[in-house]
């Protein structure tokens, strides 16, 4: 399996044997799909978040519970996305974005990888437009594996067994202190702070070696479980901590989203 998170010159030496997909997406308005017309990859293909990574929002599900395997299967057959492809997947966040798609593919065995930097560590030349339209092809249907993700009562039941449960919004959403999205202020209880920013120096992923240590002080690694706001910049965790060799730990796909939605579960703010 390829390694979770990808440098450039990694990408340069291959490009010839992966496929490229671009998950730009933004919660500001902007336009993914314009973004990527404006500029992308060559012969990178368009995936969308709402269509293709996610299911409607709701209730207790969150803002992004995931598709089902039927409709991931589909989206990705649609853009020429073959089951047995390498696929390195790239944002301009950070790989906030990104990181979803990465952690889709790796949890159902195919090889996928974040680009180290995004779009803008790209230096090599641009396409605009839409690009040559995909070839589409035949995907198989694939079930999301159980222990891949945790739902909201599993989370509480492993914060009371003393798993680490990690939250990996900016501190002050954890803190309370603003909520620009969901239903209330504040963070799961007994969930520590782990942004998934602080992954990231300059855009770019800290050494492996900073990265260990950061969740080794944290206390979080593969028997873990991380959420964020709706189950996507938590992947950006997940990877990392893989990247650290520390395992992969569960997915609460649900999320803030999910969790401050339902009147029955508590909220915290103070910091753990």
């Amino acid at each position: 399996m390829i390694d979770p998170i990808v440098t450039v010159d990694w990408l340069t030496d291959h490009r010839d044997d992966v496929t490229v997909c671009d998950v730009r997406y933004y919660l500001d308005g902007r336009s993914g799909p314009a973004a990527f017309e404006a500029g992308h990859l060559p012969g990178a293909v368009y995936i969308d978040m709402d269509t293709v990574l996610a299911s409607p929002a709701g209730p207790i599900v969150g803002r992004h519970p995931m598709p089902t395997p039927e409709v991931f299967a589909s989206g990705l057959g649609r853009a020429g996305v073959a089951d047995h492809a390498t696929v390195v997947v790239y944002d301009d966040l950070g790989g906030m974005v990104a990181g979803r798609l990465v952690w889709m593919l790796r949890i159902i065995g195919q090889p996928a990888a974040l680009l180290d930097g995004g779009f803008t560590s790209w230096t090599g030349d641009i396409e605009t437009g839409r690009g040559a339209r995909p070839i589409p092809v035949s995907r198989s249907v694939v079930e999301w594996p159980t222990d891949a993700m945790a739902s909201a009562d599993e989370v509480a039941a492993a914060i009371e067994a003393g798993v680490v449960v990690a939250d990996s919004r900016a501190g002050d959403r954890y803190r309370g202190e603003i909520e620009p999205i969901d239903a209330k202020a504040g963070h799961v209880p007994g969930a520590i702070s782990l942004p998934f920013s602080v992954n990231l120096d300059q855009g770019r992923f800290r050494p492996v070696d900073e990265l260990r240590r950061r969740f080794d002080e944290a206390g979080i690694d593969g028997d873990g479980i991380v959420y964020c706001g709706s189950g996507v910049s938590a992947c950006n965790n997940l990877l990392a901590i893989e990247a650290a060799g520390l395992g992969r730990p569960r997915l609460y796909v649900g999320s803030w989203s999910g969790w401050s939605s339902d009147p029955d579960r508590p909220v915290a703010t103070t910091e753990q």
